[in-house]
């Protein structure tokens, strides 16, 4: 008989250590699956390719980095004695300190023991005749356990665009998911930035501040409303714990950003009625109150083009010159339906002397050189360059590792038309193996951190489950997997969301199939539910060979 690929691993040989979960990645899903899990009796490591906890908040530390979610609500909401402990100081929260949270609770949950840092996954392998995975690391190091959690996060691989001539570039070259742990110092330096996305929209002030000059290459202009930030007062922290209880409550059927059952049915709003309401929610500041401003926002074209129209307005007040702030007004796609991002004075900095905005649209780049970056029509002689080009978004960190299930198949494989999974938790074909706000899911649609509570929760109630009973294995059937995955593109094909190129259809990355990834209707913890109430409907379990025995008996 063939040995598995356990033996061939040498199980036996003292190099190759054992548990019952690993945990890829050490953002805010992959601590509390740690911590979740070994509170209920499983032994449990980390693996985390940075030196440190945070995830995506430990590599953005570009200028003005910051969350769009109110930094109350960006937090663990599972933890009474972690809300207790720590104060949010301003409504948004900047990358330090969303960083220093995550510093805090993985060391007030006594979690950094649990984890080994620097060490990066390149496979994943299922190991059929002892039905555990067999994990390798660039380090050389080997674990086996019987679950893997791909706690690696929707915004975590950077996609950097294959432009000619990078190379020969002579400046420093930045990215902004990559940005160096100590500052960078642009003052009177000639600074270029490429992209005009989040990122970009939160950094593009901040650099202008010290550049000599900055010069801003778009391709496509963005949706951005002010965050209005300030400091957290205390009256807001007692505001926030006295409605924690039913904030929580509303997630089971609703979140910003996800599209309410009442939404095609919903009476379309006067034109002054949506001004008026679009005019306050401006002045308070953030994305939230605009995405559900109306039921029908996301889903109606006509009201949503009211919002549109109302951005665009506001753009035209504040950027002096005509020309510079048409180019930045968004056309051609609808309001919302790309992630909304969040800004402090972003287009007033276009006000500034030193700042210029290049349309690409008009004047494409043809080649970056040795002193800076050559359009169609022009070259820019620059000292820096600013990747701020985002990420290759849900999937990019799932596929970056060298995941094997049954019979050898790989995910790459698996997903070479796009993603397919069960409730974006499980993959038919790849027993035991849990991806943490996967395709399928809400992911990054909303608040990320409740999201990943959900999951983790949902995850541990299913191995005790398992534990419980006596179950080796679990894994989806392919036709509900298959059926969820038509449920989650029926549910975006109702809505605006995919009549936009974006990275939530994967569409940044060359070659990546066009898919809608997050799940974007109501009602999915409900959904996920009652799928585990009738007996987990839709998942196949393996027995463990231990009741087989007893069974035979």
């Amino acid at each position: 008989m063939a040995a598995s690929v356990l033996e061939q691993a040498g199980a036996s040989e003292t190099g190759i250590d054992a548990c019952d979960v690993v945990v890829v990645g050490a953002g805010f899903g992959g601590l509390y699956a740690l911590h979740k899990l070994r509170e209920n009796g499983l032994s449990v490591r980390g693996l985390e390719a940075a030196p440190d906890v945070g995830g995506t908040w430990y590599w953005n530390r570009y200028p003005g980095a910051r969350c769009d979610v109110p930094s109350l609500f960006y937090s663990y909401s599972w933890s009474p004695e972690l809300r207790r402990e720590w104060r949010w100081t301003n409504r948004y929260a900047s990358q330090d300190e969303i960083l220093r949270y995550a510093q805090f609770a993985a060391d007030r949950l006594d979690l950094r023991r649990l984890i080994q840092f620097d060490t990066r996954v390149v496979s994943a392998t299922f190991d059929e005749r002892s039905e555990r995975w067999i994990v390798e690391t660039d380090r050389g190091g080997r674990l086996t356990a019987r679950f893997v959690i791909m706690a690696t996060g929707g915004l975590s691989v950077p996609n950097t665009p294959d432009i000619p001539g990078v190379a020969d570039f002579k400046g420093e070259i930045f990215h902004t998911a990559r940005w160096p742990q100590e500052p960078v110092n642009f003052e009177g330096k000639r600074v270029g930035i490429i992209g005009t996305g989040s990122s970009a929209i939160q950094a593009i002030p901040m650099i202008a501040q010290s550049a000599k000059q900055l010069v801003v290459f778009q391709r496509t202009p963005n949706f951005s409303v002010p965050a209005r930030n300030r400091p957290l007062t205390d009256e807001d922290h007692r505001s926030f714990d006295e409605g924690l209880e039913a904030y929580l409550a509303s997630l089971e059927q609703s979140d910003f950003g996800r599209v309410p059952p009442t939404a095609f049915a919903a009476e379309v709003p006067p034109r002054d009625v949506q001004w008026a309401r679009y005019e306050k929610l401006w002045q308070e500041g953030g994305s939230g109150g605009f995405l559900k401003a109306f039921p029908n926002i996301l889903v109606h074209p006509g009201v949503n083009e009211v919002c549109a129209d109302f951005v665009r307005q506001k753009i035209r007040e504040t950027v002096k010159d005509p020309k510079t702030a048409a180019a930045l007004s968004p056309k051609g796609y609808p309001f919302g339906v790309k992630r909304l991002c969040v800004d402090t004075d972003y287009f007033d900095t276009y006000n500034r002397a030193n700042v210029e905005l290049v349309n690409l649209r008009e004047e494409p780049i043809e080649r970056i050189a040795a002193a800076g970056v050559d359009t169609a029509k022009r070259s820019f002689d620059l000292d820096a360059l600013v990747f701020a080009t985002g990420f290759d978004a849900v999937t990019g960190a799932l596929l970056a590792v060298d995941i094997r299930g049954r019979d050898g198949a790989t995910l790459k494989d698996a997903w070479s038309e796009g993603p397919q999974t069960y409730l974006g938790l499980t993959v038919a074909g790849f027993p035991n193996l849990f991806t943490i706000t996967g395709p399928g899911s809400p992911s990054v649609i909303g608040n990320v951190i409740t999201n990943c509570e959900y999951h983790v929760d949902w995850i541990t109630e299913c191995v005790t489950h398992m534990r419980r009973h006596g179950l080796a294995t679990i894994e989806p059937d392919e036709e509900a997997q298959v059926a969820w995955g038509r449920h989650v593109a029926e549910v975006a094909d109702r809505t605006l969301f995919p009549k936009a190129n974006s990275w939530y259809l994967g569409v940044n990355i060359p070659g990546k199939p066009r898919v809608f990834m997050p799940y974007i209707g109501e009602g999915y913890r409900t959904t996920c539910k009652e799928i585990v109430a009738d007996n987990y409907r839709g998942f196949t379990f393996g027995v463990s060979a231990d009741r087989e025995r007893a069974a035979a008996e």
